[in-house]
């Protein structure tokens, strides 16, 4: 299973450079330590998968911890159509299967 996982992080990591929604520069400690769901007050959403969500789910992979329950999925579905002119359906699909994973759907 980890191996799967590690494959639908990389085509989610690849989606969102192929939507140019690959950040370059990290933001400020400050914004990566916002309480708020999904960190909407501080990063974009695409910011959130890249310097929140990716790295914790990657360590959890190379511990070899099984992922926790998630719905990562309908956040992404209001968030993402507002932030991606095009290609949100292909960023949400693979957070679809990543939810179903996690919650062994």
């Amino acid at each position: 299973m980890s191996q799967q996982v590690q494959q639908l992080l990389a085509q989610l990591e690849a989606e969102l450079k192929k939507q140019g929604e690959w950040a370059t520069i990290s933001p400020h400690p400050s914004q990566l330590a916002s309480q708020a769901p999904f960190a909407v007050d501080t990063l974009t959403f695409c910011e959130w998968l890249q310097f929140i969500f990716l790295p914790k789910l990657s360590a959890l992979v190379e511990q070899g911890q099984p992922l926790p329950p998630m719905a990562i999925a309908p956040a992404a579905e209001v968030y993402l159509p507002q932030q991606l002119e095009q290609g949100a359906e292909e960023v949400i699909a693979v957070l679809v299967k990543l939810d179903a994973m996690a919650n062994n759907a």
